[in-house]
């Protein structure tokens, strides 16, 4: 079944798309594709139009419908971004604020009141983090995250929730450590969506 992996970083060289691209390879063959919003130019400001569909559930605009259109072909979404200021960078931030809209990843009003539709979607987050897992602890960085994100987009949509993985110290000057957290990150999240794909 397949895998949409999205990822939100200007640089290509970067940890964050070096993660999507092991995981890609390390899912079976065929089975992932990975949605690269910076290199495509996706736009995440919400617009008069977003406005409009968020009010009534309709007419979203052509480049929100391929996204959501790309999502449904999907059995498990994840999501690998870099942690900018403690939080989703903006470009992915956007994206869910445009395509996890009313009429589409929930439906709000009428005689049965909300309803979630995301349910077939197992959603996993793969933050990579510059500090090490101490510091999102002693903070509560890490709650704060799978708060806003888990609970407040997964959870609202009635998707699942599947792995959430941090991939800490990625700016390490070790490159063993860096390794050693990206190899578990993606042995992680695969064995949760094969996992998903044998039930």
């Amino acid at each position: 079944m397949p895998t949409l992996i999205v990822t939100a970083h200007p640089d290509p060289d970067s940890l964050t798309h070096h993660v999507a691209q092991r995981l890609r390879g390390a899912l079976p063959e065929g089975t992932a594709e990975i949605a690269d919003l910076a290199a495509e130019g996706f736009d995440p400001r919400f617009t008069l139009a977003d406005r409009h569909t968020y009010r009534t559930g309709e007419d979203a605009p052509t480049d929100v419908v391929a996204e959501q259109r790309r999502i449904d072909r999907a059995t498990d979404l994840v999501l690998v971004f870099p942690v900018w200021w403690w939080s989703l960078p903006a470009l992915l931030k956007g994206w869910i604020d445009r395509v996890f809209v009313n009429g589409w990843a929930y439906d709000v009003g009428g005689d049965e009141g909300m309803r979630r539709n995301l349910g077939r979607l197992t959603v996993h987050l793969v933050p990579v983090a510059g500090d090490d897992a101490g510091v999102y602890d002693r903070h509560g960085y890490r709650e704060a995250l799978r708060t806003q994100i888990e609970h407040g987009v997964v959870d609202f949509c009635g998707a699942r929730r599947g792995a959430t993985v941090f991939v800490h110290e990625s700016e390490h000057g070790d490159p063993a450590v860096r390794e050693r957290g990206v190899a578990a990150a993606v042995e992680e999240v695969r064995r949760a969506v094969v996992r998903d794909d044998e039930h």
